[in-house]
């Protein structure tokens, strides 16, 4: 909870900071060329406290974080695809990009249209295994056992244990624990593990993956949207960093097909999950710059 909570002071803050200093004449360049915004979820405010805090998030609205109005500041809105030519531009205006991962149904029934309202293009980076029901969301998995469960057994390495979710700090040191695990052993190991566990206790984690993301109707419908466009966010969803060179090239191979076989076109941009260096975080940096 504290560590969303600090995220978003941190967000809100540093706009906040840029735009004053900026204002007032002091570090002019403090604002940098821009900023791009990395979301997931956006969505009315959800009741299920855990995946809130522990799962993908929640971000508040494209107008603003707290009273800071993004569109107000003199920002431009351009698309993920006109960027680097922004950069390498001598514009001096900071421009807004805004993309979301993992290709939630919210984006199309609730983002797309607050994006439309104000006019703002958007790239949505989607997991071909997503798409085809084929992999798992292992945070929204987890969180959804976790809020369910008033303990649970599970191996994190030293075999078998019982751990209390008897209150949010319980499930949030569970959710953590996991987390550690699957970053420290073969992931798609850790996330077979998860979802047979989720299985034998009720919980249908390719149902899950299905209600949540869109799938390639719901993905045609939402590039319907001329601001919306797509990107390839590899097919499994594993931290590339942690794949061998074949392995890596082949999920963003692939996943760029897949999102080229719905849209008619091979996209542009790729990001990597996870945070591991990227087209993408290295488009971040630069904008910051």
């Amino acid at each position: 909870m504290l560590r969303q909570v600090a995220k978003r002071a941190a967000i809100t803050g540093g706009l906040k900071v840029a735009r004053l200093l900026h204002a007032g004449g002091l570090m002019r360049q403090a604002r940098g060329r821009g900023a791009i915004f990395t979301l997931h979820h956006v969505r009315p405010e959800t009741t299920a406290r855990l995946r809130s805090q522990c799962a993908s998030g929640d971000h508040p609205g494209i107008s603003g974080y707290g009273d800071h109005s993004v569109e107000g500041d003199g920002y431009r809105f351009i698309t993920l695809d006109a960027l680097p030519a922004h950069l390498a531009s001598n514009d001096p205006q900071p421009v807004a990009v805004f993309t979301l991962d993992d290709g939630y149904r919210n984006n199309l029934e609730h983002a797309a249209q607050v994006f439309s309202r104000h006019n703002v293009p958007f790239t949505v980076f989607v997991a071909g295994g997503f798409i085809d029901r084929t992999h798992t969301l292992w945070w929204e998995t987890l969180a959804d056992l976790l809020e369910r469960q008033s303990n649970l057994t599970f191996d994190f390495g030293n075999g078998d244990e019982t751990v209390a979710l008897g209150n949010l700090q319980q499930k949030q040191a569970a959710f953590d624990r996991f987390a550690a695990l699957l970053h420290s052993i073969d992931e798609s190991t850790a996330i077979n593990r998860l979802n047979h566990t989720a299985q034998a206790l009720g919980i249908d984690a390719i149902g899950i993956t299905a209600a949540l993301t869109l799938d390639e109707a719901g993905l045609k419908t939402l590039v319907e949207n001329p601001l919306a466009s797509l990107g390839a966010h590899t097919i499994s969803h594993r931290a590339v960093g942690r794949l061998n060179d074949e392995t890596a090239r082949a999920e963003m191979d692939l996943s760029a097909r897949r999102v080229e076989q719905i849209t008619g076109y091979r996209p542009k941009s790729l990001a990597y999950p996870y945070g591991f260096a990227s087209a993408v975080s290295a488009l971040r940096s630069s904008a910051r710059q």
